[in-house]
């Protein structure tokens, strides 16, 4: 052959590498999907069986733990009790000494997203396999108008969906507001399963609308009994603030964070807090990064306010420094918004994570490849913004967390599951070990050692943020709607098994209430005019 073809074709080949990576344990089989070193010949562990015993662990619940057996028929939580007897039909799994809790519940996540001009790398196969292989067994997606249009948004993240591996449910993000997003709105709550829209308050000129629209929003969702969600950041305040980077020639990764400080974070989450409360609805505050935000949670809580504060894997452990590595690829990875604060921000939302003040941890799993992230290789403004954290957050909040005494097992099972539950009104179907629920189960040996590495993860993606950090606590068995589709370091999941949950709204944990709180204000109101 032409030793130019073979040169090409080479070539050719490293590209594709490249632009589209999958981490070389990922092996993909005609049938079956299973990822490890077993060139696709299932452990003894991964088949069909509709029966599964779990003997002898710690069962954890957000509000119990108890020594008991679970037994799991049908895709459902059959039993929990001490000593269970079973026949020879029954996959028996020992987890003496270790914990068995419910699957993690993630609240933030953004699979095959067109934004910023690409794709996420991570799609609804990859992604929700990653995080299987993680511990978590459900997860909540982003779905992004298409052409304005919400219903035809929702129907395209039906298409993207059809390959998932678990179960999933959808937020809906408005960028716009007229009399047919609000018609669409209701559609979607009445008939879609969608009980949550998301509300920019960042991204000037693209996604963001305006307190005006946020107000009538906000109307709507109360209206409809949906949960409003804002990302919070000044966005006029953040396009000065690139323009004063660019001006300034400071154009890397750096640019970033310097350009949307912390109190921009702090002045939006606390107008949003306050807009809510005019309106008197709940408010979710997605991916709290800040002191500055947390400290607005802190005050609108106190004060009785319906306010949920989550914070992000990424916020919770990583500090600013990264971002100015000299290696535009090290440091473009990190880049995500808000920004991934300066030393001690992380801890200060440990610290309010433990004492309740923030309440569930997602992970704004958003991955791109150095590919991508390199197209703001000459302007930060152009870099793809999101970081990985699907696979990784059951281990790193569990390491971070309660390893180190900050938090009890069974609060790790509230922040990381029951909480996202309740909040979207799907408790106890999910996020619980309880008779009747859905057989979303982890085994976790609280011995065992991790190590977290793009090499190995199951993420698309050829960069990790969480690279070489080592931990304790690992995730040895997930189990999904009834089926072991982690063991033995291998994952088994089939395309196309994941279903769609419907979250109704009228969440009784947000809502309870609120018609007698209004009904008491009108009633002041009308004694004062009386009077």
């Amino acid at each position: 052959m032409d030793l130019s073809i073979i040169r090409l074709s080479s070539f050719i080949i490293l590209l594709l590498s490249f632009t589209f990576p999958i981490s070389d344990c990922n092996q993909f089989c005609e049938a079956e999907i299973e990822y490890g070193d077993s060139d696709c010949k299932a452990s003894p562990l991964h088949h069909r069986s509709s029966k599964i015993l779990i003997k002898g662990g710690t069962v954890v619940n957000a509000h119990h733990q108890e020594i008991a057996d679970v037994y799991v028929e049908d895709g459902l939580i059959a039993a929990v009790r001490p000593n269970i007897k079973v026949g020879d039909d029954v996959t028996v799994l020992d987890a003496t000494g270790k914990f068995v809790m419910p699957g993690g519940i993630d609240p933030h996540t953004h699979l095959a997203m067109d934004f910023m001009g690409t794709q996420t790398i991570d799609d609804f196969f990859s992604g929700q396999a990653a995080a299987l292989a993680g511990g978590t067994t459900m997860h909540i997606d982003f779905v992004l108008p298409s052409n304005g249009s919400l219903l035809a948004g929702f129907q395209s993240y039906v298409e993207k969906s059809r390959k998932a591996c678990m179960d999933y449910g959808f937020h809906m993000a408005i960028t716009k507001w007229d009399e047919t997003v609000s018609r669409e709105m209701e559609i979607l709550v009445k008939k879609k399963g969608i009980n949550s829209f998301k509300f920019f308050m960042a991204y000037k000129g693209s996604l963001m609308i305006n307190d005006e629209l946020l107000l009538e929003a906000f109307k709507r969702c109360k209206a409809l009994g949906a949960l409003a969600m804002v990302h919070a950041e000044n966005g006029d305040a953040v396009f000065e603030g690139q323009k004063r980077m660019i001006e300034l020639g400071i154009t890397g990764p750096e640019g970033h964070p310097l350009s949307r400080p912390s109190l921009l974070e702090g002045e939006a989450t606390g107008r949003a807090i306050r807009l809510a409360a005019f309106i008197n609805t709940p408010l979710y505050v997605v991916h709290v990064m800040s002191i500055d935000a947390m400290e607005e949670i802190t005050k609108a809580r106190k004060k009785g306010l319906r306010v949920i504060g989550e914070p992000v894997v990424s916020g919770l452990v990583l500090d600013d420094s990264v971002l100015w590595d000299p290696d535009f690829t090290t440091a473009a990875k990190f880049v995500m918004s808000p920004p991934i604060r300066g030393l001690g921000h992380g801890k200060s939302l440990q610290n309010a994570l433990s004492r309740g003040i923030l309440q569930l941890v997602g992970t704004d799993h958003c991955t791109f490849n150095s590919t991508q992230k390199a197209f703001g290789i000459d302007d930060f403004r152009k870099i793809p913004n999101g970081v990985n954290g699907i696979e990784e957050r059951m281990h790193i909040v569990w390491d971070t967390m309660v390893e180190t005494g900050q938090m009890s097992v069974p609060d790790f099972v509230r922040v990381t599951s029951t909480e996202c539950a309740r909040i979207f009104n799907i408790y106890p179907r999910k996020g619980a070990i309880l008779v009747g629920s859905d057989a979303d189960i982890i085994i976790l040996n609280p011995n065992s050692t991790f190590e977290i590495t793009s090499k190995s993860h199951h993420s698309r993606s050829d960069t990790n943020v969480y690279e070489g950090r080592r931990g304790k606590g690992k995730v040895e068995v997930t189990i999904a709607r009834g089926r072991i589709v982690w063991a033995n370091d291998q994952l088994t999941v089939d395309p196309g098994t994941g279903n769609y949950i419907e979250m109704p709204p009228y969440s009784s944990y947000l809502f309870n209430g609120i018609d007698k709180a209004d009904a008491l204000y009108l009633s002041s109101l009308r004694r004062q005019f009386k009077a």
